[in-house]
C-alpha cells in the first residue's frame, strides 16, 4: 500500500506545484515539460528493462551454478552457531532455524528469489510455535529486522543497472555497500537484542560479531590511510578479484557435487530472462511518477530545502541529491530503485551521487514492505518494536553509506 500512495503522491504534487508555477508565476512550459516527461521516462523504462536482460541473465546463470553446488547450506553451516544464539526462544532442533539461516544466506548472496520462499517458510514455522497468533513473537521480530537490515555480501541488481547505465567500473560501490549494510546490520541487531534482553556478550556472538568487527575495521583504517585516488582503485581490483573469485568457487562447489555446471547456468539465465521482462511495467510506473515530480519543479523544491537546512547548519551539501533514494528505501524498494536510476542518468553513474545512490540502495532492504509480506503471510497484527528497530537499522545505514561514501568517492 506504501508504494500505491507514494505513486499517487508524485503525480497530485506535480499537479499541485505545476498549477502553482503557472497561475503565479506564469510558467508556460510546466505542464508541456510534465507530460514530455512522460512519454521520455516511459522510453527510458523499457530501454534500461530490455538493457539489464544481458548482464541479470548472466548473473542469475551464476548464482544458479552456486545454488545448485551447496552454496547455501555452506553459509548455513558457517553462521548457524550464531543464529542459534540469536534466537533462544526457539525450540533447539527445530525446522525454523534451517529455513532462517537459508534465508540469510541466500539475502547475503543476493538470490532474491530464493529468499522470499525460504523467509516465509521460516515465518511460518515460527509462527507455529508463538503462543498469541497475533503478536509478532521475540524470534519473529529479530529474524525481520535482521531482514530488513539488508546484510548483502553480493549485491547484483545494483550492478546489473550501474554496468546498463554506463558505469565503468559497475563493481566499484562493492565495498562502500558491504561496509554500509554492515553498521545497519549491527545498528538492527543490537537495538533488537537491547529490547529482547538478549546476552551479546556471550562468547559465540562475541566470536562472531568481534571477528567481523575487526575485519570492517581494518577496512575503514586501512582505506583511511590512503589517497582518494588509490582508494579507487585498489577497491575496485579487490572487488573485483573477489566477484570473480566467487565464480569460480561457486564452479568447483558445483563440480564437487558432481553439477552439469553448463545446464545449471542455463536453468538460473532463462530466469534472467524472465525477471528483466517482467519488471518493464514496475520500472516505467515509477520512472513516470519521478518523472512529472522532476519536471514540475517539486523535486528541486525538496532537494533545495535539504539543501539550504545543511548550508546553515556548516554541512557539507554535496550529498543532498542523493537524499531522495535514501528516503524512498524504507518504504519501497522498487521506489528506491527508480530514485537511484533518475540520479545516476541526470548525473552520470560514476559521479559522486550517482556512486552514493548506488550506496544507499544496497545499504538497507524495504523495511515497510518486508513487514507486510512477511507478518502478513501468517496473520500478525501487532507488529510491536518491529518498526522501530528496523527504522534504527535503516538509520545507520543511512548514515553509515554517506559517511563511506564520501570517504571512497569524494
Amino acid at each position: 500500500m506504501a508504494l500505491n500512495y507514494l505513486w499517487v503522491f508524485f503525480f497530485l504534487a506535480a499537479f499541485v506545484v505545476g498549477l502553482v508555477k503557472l497561475i503565479f508565476w506564469g510558467d508556460l512550459e510546466v505542464f508541456p515539460q510534465m507530460i514530455n516527461a512522460t512519454f521520455d521516462m516511459a522510453k527510458t523504462g523499457f530501454d534500461i528493462s530490455l538493457g539489464l536482460t544481458g548482464v541479470l541473465t548472466l548473473w542469475l546463470g551464476i548464482m544458479k551454478i552456486g545454488e545448485n553446488g551447496g552454496i547455501i547450506k555452506v553459509f548455513s553451516r558457517l553462521i548457524g552457531p550464531f543464529f542459534n544464539k540469536l534466537f533462544p526462544e526457539l525450540p533447539k532442533g527445530h525446522p525454523a532455524h534451517g529455513s532462517i539461516m537459508m534465508n540469510i544466506a541466500a539475502n547475503m548472496l543476493g538470490l532474491d528469489n530464493a529468499a522470499t520462499p525460504l523467509g516465509l517458510k521460516a515465518m511460518t514455522e515460527m509462527q507455529e510455535v508463538n503462543p498469541n497468533k497475533d503478536v509478532a513473537s521475540n524470534a519473529q521480530i529479530m529474524f525481520l529486522v535482521l531482514n530488513t537490515s539488508g546484510l548483502t555480501i553480493i549485491p547484483i541488481s545494483i550492478m546489473v543497472y550501474r554496468a546498463q547505465l554506463g558505469a565503468v567500473n559497475p563493481s566499484d560501490i562493492f565495498i562502500p555497500i558491504l561496509l554500509a549494510t554492515y553498521f545497519s546490520t549491527i545498528a538492527g541487531l543490537i537495538s533488537v537484542a537491547f529490547m529482547q534482553k538478549i546476552k551479546l556478550w556471550d562468547k559465540t556472538v562475541l566470536a562472531y560479531l568481534g571477528g567481523l568487527s575487526a575485519f570492517i575495521i581494518g577496512l575503514i583504517v586501512y582505506f583511511s590511510s590512503l589517497e582518494k585516488e588509490q582508494i579507487t582503485t585498489i577497491s575496485t581490483v579487490v572487488s573485483n578479484v573477489f566477484l570473480f573469485s566467487i565464480i569460480i568457487a561457486f564452479i568447483l562447489l558445483a563440480l564437487r557435487k558432481k553439477v552439469n555446471v553448463y545446464e545449471s547456468f542455463i536453468d538460473g539465465a532463462k530466469e534472467g530472462f524472465s525477471i528483466a521482462i517482467k519488471i518493464i511495467p514496475y520500472l516505467i510506473a515509477i520512472l513516470v511518477a519521478i518523472g512529472v515530480f522532476r519536471a514540475s519543479g517539486a523535486m528541486d523544491l525538496l532537494v533545495e530545502g535539504a539543501r539550504r537546512f545543511c548550508v546553515y547548519f556548516s554541512i557539507d551539501p554535496d550529498f543532498v541529491e542523493a537524499l531522495p533514494t535514501a528516503l524512498m528505501k524504507p518504504l519501497s524498494g522498487s521506489g528506491a530503485r527508480g530514485m537511484m536510476v533518475d540520479a545516476m542518468q541526470q548525473y552520470g553513474a560514476d559521479s559522486f551521487v550517482g556512486r552514493l545512490t548506488s550506496t544507499l540502495q544496497g545499504a538497507t532492504d524495504t523495511t515497510f514492505y518486508i513487514i507486510a509480506v512477511y507478518f502478513g503471510a501468517v496473520g500478525i497484527k501487532n507488529t510491536r518494536y518491529a518498526v522501530t528497530c528496523g527504522l534504527i537499522a535503516d538509520f545507520a545505514g543511512i548514515v553509515a553509506a554517506i559517511a563511506i561514501a564520501y570517504l571512497f568517492f569524494h
